[in-house]
C-alpha cells in the first residue's frame, strides 16, 4: 500500500499498487502527450517557416521567370505586330487580286451566262420549230391519210419516192435507175428496184424497195416486221443486195422515227426508213458501196502486184538456181585449178630448193678456184716451182719476139 497526498488539497489517502500503477500510467501518458503535443508543434513551427521559405523562393524565382516571360512575350508582341503589320499588307495584296480574278469571273459569268442564255432561246426556238415542223407533217400526212383509200396513200407514197428520186437523178445518180418491178413470175415483186453502175457499166448497188401506208380507217394495223419476210424474199429472187422499206406504218413508233433503222439482224442488210428518209438512205448505202468498191480496186491492184512479185520471186529463184550450178562448176574447176597449182608451186620450190643447193656449191667451188694461185701450188714443191719458173721465163721470150714482129709490120706499112 502507499501513501499519496493531495497536493491541491492535502488530503492522504492510500493506493494499492495497481491503483498507483494506473495513477503513473495516467501521469506518464499526460506527459507524453504534453511533449509529443510540443514536439508536434515544433515541427509545425518548423514546417511552417521552411514553407514561407520555400515559398518566398518560389515566389522570387516566379517574379524572375515572369520578368523573362514579359520580356519575351513583349519581344514576341512586337514581332508579331510586324508579322501582322506585313500578312495585312500581303492579304491586301492577295485581296486585291482575288477581288480582280473574281470581278473577271463574274463578267465572264455573266457573259456566259448571256451566252448559255441566248443558245438556249436558240435552241428552244430550233426545237419548236422542229416539233411545229412534225406537228405539221404528221397533221398533213394524217389529214392525206384521211381523205385518200389505202390503194391510193401506197400509190401517192410510191409517187412521191419517184418524183424524189428523179428530181436529183442527173446530178447525183447519173448511171442509175429507179424503176417499178414488173416481173411478178416468182408469184411476188417488190415496188421499185435501185440499181446503180459504175464509168465501166459494173454494177455498183442493187436495193430492192417496199412502200408500205396504212389508212387510219383500216381495221387491221399492220407492221413493219409484218413485210420484212416477203421483201427479202424478193430481193433474193431479183438478185438485188439490199432490201428497204419504206414505210408509214407504225406511225407512234420512236424507233422507226428516229431515223434509218438497220434490222439486219432479222434478216440481212435489210433497213426500215420514213419517206423523208428516202434518197439519205439511197446516198449512204451507195456511199459505202463506192468505199466497198474502192478498197476491192485496192485490193485487186494489191494482188495484182503481189503476182508480180511472185513471178519476179520465181524468175529471180530461177536465176539464182543457173547461177549456182554454174557458181558450183566454176567453184569446182576452179579448185583443181588451184590444186594443180599448189602442185607446180611444191615441184618448182623443191627445183628452187636444188638449184639454190647448187648455186652454193658452185660459190664454193669459185672461191676455191679464185684462191688457187701458183704460188700455193708449189709452196714445199722445189720441182714445181723451177718448172714454173722456167715456163715464165720461155713466155716472156715469146712476147718479146710477138712484139718485135709487130714493130717490123707497122715500119713496112
Amino acid at each position: 500500500m502507499n501513501q499519496i497526498s493531495c497536493p491541491n488539497c492535502g488530503k492522504s489517502f492510500t493506493l494499492d499498487e495497481a491503483g498507483y500503477a494506473d495513477i503513473l500510467k495516467q501521469v506518464r501518458n499526460t506527459e507524453f502527450e504534453t511533449e509529443i503535443h510540443a514536439r508536434l508543434e515544433m515541427a509545425e513551427q518548423a514546417k511552417k517557416t521552411e514553407i514561407q521559405l520555400a515559398e518566398q523562393k518560389v515566389a522570387s524565382q516566379f517574379n524572375e521567370n515572369v520578368a523573362a516571360l514579359k520580356a519575351s512575350i513583349a519581344e514576341l508582341q512586337g514581332k508579331l505586330t510586324a508579322a501582322e503589320t506585313e500578312n495585312k499588307l500581303a492579304l491586301m495584296e492577295s485581296v486585291k487580286d482575288l477581288e480582280k480574278e473574281r470581278d473577271d469571273l463574274a463578267r465572264d459569268l455573266k457573259v456566259r451566262d448571256s451566252e448559255k442564255q441566248l443558245l438556249e432561246a436558240s435552241l428552244k426556238e430550233q426545237f419548236n420549230k422542229e416539233i411545229a415542223a412534225k406537228d405539221e407533217l404528221i397533221a398533213y400526212y394524217k389529214d392525206y391519210k384521211a381523205k385518200l383509200s389505202t390503194k391510193m396513200i401506197g400509190e401517192s407514197l410510191e409517187q412521191h419516192c419517184e418524183h424524189e428520186f428523179n428530181s436529183i437523178r442527173a446530178a447525183a445518180f447519173p448511171n442509175a435507175y429507179f424503176e417499178k418491178d414488173n416481173d411478178a413470175k416468182s408469184g411476188s415483186k417488190g415496188d421499185y428496184i435501185f440499181r446503180d453502175f459504175t464509168s465501166q457499166k459494173e454494177e455498183l448497188i442493187s436495193i430492192m424497195f417496199e412502200m408500205k401506208n396504212e389508212n387510219d380507217e383500216t381495221v387491221t394495223k399492220k407492221k413493219n416486221e409484218d413485210f420484212f419476210k416477203e421483201l427479202d424474199k424478193d430481193r433474193n429472187e431479183k438478185g438485188c443486195e439490199y432490201a428497204v422499206l419504206v414505210s408509214l406504218l407504225e406511225p407512234d413508233s420512236e424507233l422507226y422515227n428516229q431515223g434509218i433503222v438497220d434490222v439486219s439482224h432479222r434478216y440481212p442488210k435489210m433497213y426500215v426508213v420514213r419517206p423523208q428518209f428516202f434518197i439519205p438512205v439511197i446516198s449512204f448505202l451507195r456511199n459505202a458501196a463506192l468505199n466497198a468498191a474502192k478498197y476491192k480496186d485496192e485490193l485487186a491492184q494489191i494482188k495484182a502486184q503481189n503476182i508480180d512479185i511472185t513471178n519476179f520471186e520465181n524468175l529471180l529463184n530461177s536465176h539464182k538456181e543457173y547461177i549456182s550450178s554454174n557458181y558450183k562448176l566454176a567453184k569446182d574447176k576452179f579448185e583443181n585449178a588451184i590444186a594443180e597449182i599448189d602442185k607446180a608451186i611444191s615441184a618448182l620450190e623443191k627445183t628452187k630448193k636444188a638449184l639454190v643447193g647448187s648455186e652454193k656449191n658452185i660459190r664454193l667451188m669459185n672461191q676455191k678456184a679464185e684462191d688457187l694461185t701458183i704460188k700455193k701450188l708449189t709452196r714445199d714443191n722445189s720441182t714445181m716451182t723451177e718448172k714454173f719458173e722456167q715456163l715464165k721465163e720461155g713466155k716472156l721470150l715469146e712476147l718479146e719476139s710477138q712484139t718485135d714482129v709487130v714493130e717490123e709490120f707497122e715500119e713496112s706499112d
